[in-house]
């Protein structure tokens, strides 16, 4: 699952410390040669809760039984701890050799030459069975440093209890624009007498939705050179259109808003039934059920038959990377393989790292999923999407905190929704630049 907490950028400052340590001295030993059969020790590091620690290690027990000459040493720990040990192991110059890695984060590191480019590595690491616009989410320039591990889209998830409850329709989401939303929006605020409204406020998530919003119309957040070429009209309508929606009552008011916000996912006005539509990941579905105890549905974004291009895309929930500096990255790129195309590994780990982004694994655990589940894979395999937006650059890991902290500013009045997107455009591209 998509987690919705960001760590500060504590962690990347004593990575900018460490950069002369980096320089792109390469690994000890050819990751395109052939696996040795002497005694190999590789450090394995992630992120997670009890259950994901459990299930991995399993595997790992797995790996060695087919491989044993390697042994996979894991470390493992919550997601803020990981990134400040993360970058303490980076500067100290013992890096684990496989790492979970972030979106937001893994510009950082492959810029500064920690990661290896699997690319090198191709001989051990099988991609066959992953769609390319999935490979390219790792992918920086020519050169790849993760490999997606699960895959997550958004959506507008959309509650069919409270539907049927005020006899609404359920809207066709093959053609609906961002108007038709705000519209049934309206229609539930009004049915629901101050009680239920029809939209859970955007912009308090994450950026997705306005990043999509640029995509439908051909634009996107970042150029290849981590350039900010937002257009000012684009983010202007979409705090207009938030704006909007709190103004009218389809969205709850501006207090009631940043309060469910604040309280995470089990509090928010999807999980408590006050809202009937909501833009979350698709694979929050099985989470959001469970909190609701709903009938909820994943409808396909607003807009997108309307626009220049699909603004889907697929989302990452994490990756596989290898340390530039790995005494045995051929190894490793092994145990990443096995990782990602293994049926019995993946049998083991199921959904918890996200709806697997191997198409074949995908429909290989499919029996073994949960209903909610299975309508994410399914959302995944049947929405058609477009190439994925850059990689976030090194220095806009804060881009989400940027933009709900405006959200709230445009909400309560504090500033317009034209000067909201200036200022949200000149402030990531500052946090970029500072990070050069």
């Amino acid at each position: 699952m998509l987690r919705g907490v960001r760590r500060g950028t504590a962690w990347a400052v004593l990575l900018s410390l460490s950069a002369s340590l980096l320089v792109a001295c390469g690994s000890s030993s050819d990751a395109g040669g052939d696996l040795t059969a002497e005694k190999v020790t590789l450090r394995f590091t992630w992120w997670g809760a009890d259950d994901r620690h459990k299930r991995t290690q399993k595997v790992i027990d797995l790996f060695q039984q087919k491989h044993p000459n390697i042994t996979i040493k894991g470390e493992f720990k919550e997601w803020n701890g990981y990134w400040d040990s993360l970058a303490t192991t980076m500067a100290a110059n013992d890096a684990p050799d496989i790492m979970q890695m972030d979106e937001l984060y893994i510009a950082s590191y492959a810029e500064r030459g920690a990661l290896l480019d699997l690319n090198e590595a191709k001989k051990h690491l099988d991609t066959t069975n992953f769609d390319q616009k999935a490979l390219a989410t790792g992918t920086i320039g020519d050169k790849r440093y993760g490999l997606p591990v699960g895959l997550g889209m958004y959506s507008i998830m959309v509650n069919l209890d409270l539907l049927a409850k005020y006899n609404i329709p359920v809207p066709d989401d093959t053609k609906w624009s961002w108007d038709d939303l705000k519209t049934i929006a309206d229609q539930v605020s009004k049915a629901g007498g101050g009680q239920v409204f029809g939209m859970q406020s955007p912009g308090i998530n994450d950026a997705a939705g306005l990043s999509i919003r640029a995509r439908q119309q051909g634009k996107a957040m970042f150029d290849a050179d981590a350039k900010v070429v937002l257009p000012q009209e684009i983010a202007r309508d979409y705090w207009q259109y938030i704006l909007d929606l709190s103004k009218s009552g389809a969205s709850m008011s501006p207090s009631a808003t940043i309060e469910k916000a604040s309280a995470g996912l089990n509090q928010s006005a999807t999980a408590t039934n006050t809202a009937a539509f909501g833009l979350w990941w698709n694979t929050q579905l099985t989470a959001l059920t469970a909190a609701s105890g709903a009938k909820l549905k994943l409808l396909r974004m607003p807009g997108e038959t309307q626009g220049k291009a699909p603004g889907a895309y697929y989302k990452p929930s994490m990756f596989w990377s290898v340390s530039a500096r790995s005494k045995y990255p051929a190894e490793a790129a092994a145990f990443v393989s096995f990782l990602a195309n293994d049926e019995e590994s993946a049998k083991i780990l199921l959904t918890e790292r996200g709806v697997p982004a191997n198409q074949k694994i995908r429909e290989a655990i499919a029996d073994q999923l949960k209903e909610t589940d299975k309508a994410a894979k399914e959302y995944l395999d049947t929405v058609p999407v477009s190439d994925p937006p850059r990689i976030t650059p090194n220095g806009a890991s804060t881009l989400d905190t940027i933009l709900k902290r405006h959200t709230e500013d445009v909400l309560f009045g504090r500033t317009t929704p034209d000067q909201a997107a200036a200022s949200f455009i000149k402030e990531v591209q500052s946090e970029v630049d500072a990070a050069r």
